[in-house]
């Protein structure tokens, strides 16, 4: 009967730890989202404004108050007759979150590449906010440039769309 019983509790404690040990899991966990972003700046100079286009991707890293952003982001003229079609890759690693009312912001210094070259705004800062609503809670994106990529970029936020969540 002592044996039943000390197996019986024995496996109330494996039980226990067991559960104990993944919620610790689930709360360290990665988030991630990914999307789109098309999206057209301001008129920047004479030749009017950029029509960019690319895909991105977000990491949260569990509990830790920071994530990681990646865009690839193609440019073109949108009313010129040379496009002047070029590329850009976007780096951001351990950005600061902040939590929002409907969302959270990730800000830090971003490495930024133009068709492969390191770009000479690369170190401008950058703020990346996913938000939603009461049905979807992550559907948009905006981005925002900073410090010396303002000229390149513009002054106002680039939208674009949650595709994913992992």
């Amino acid at each position: 009967m002592n044996t039943t019983i000390l197996r019986r509790v024995a496996s109330i404690v494996a039980i226990a730890l067991a559960l104990g040990s993944q919620g610790l899991a689930q709360t360290a966990e990665q988030r991630g989202f990914a999307g789109s972003i098309h999206d057209y700046t301001a008129a920047l100079d004479a030749n009017g404004p950029w029509h960019i286009a690319g895909e991105w991707s977000v990491r949260l890293k569990g509990d830790s108050g920071r994530g990681d952003f990646w865009a690839t982001l193609t440019m073109a003229r949108a009313e010129s007759a040379t496009r002047e079609h070029h590329t850009h890759h976007i780096t951001l690693r351990d950005g600061h979150v902040t939590l929002l009312a409907n969302g959270f912001r990730i800000s830090g210094s971003a490495v930024i590449t133009g068709n492969g070259n390191l770009a000479g705004f690369s170190g401008s800062p950058i703020d990346v906010e996913l938000t939603g609503g009461n049905a979807v809670p992550f559907s948009n994106l905006s981005l925002t440039f900073g410090g010396t990529a303002v000229n390149h970029f513009g002054a106002q936020a680039l939208h674009g769309v949650v595709t994913e969540q992992r």
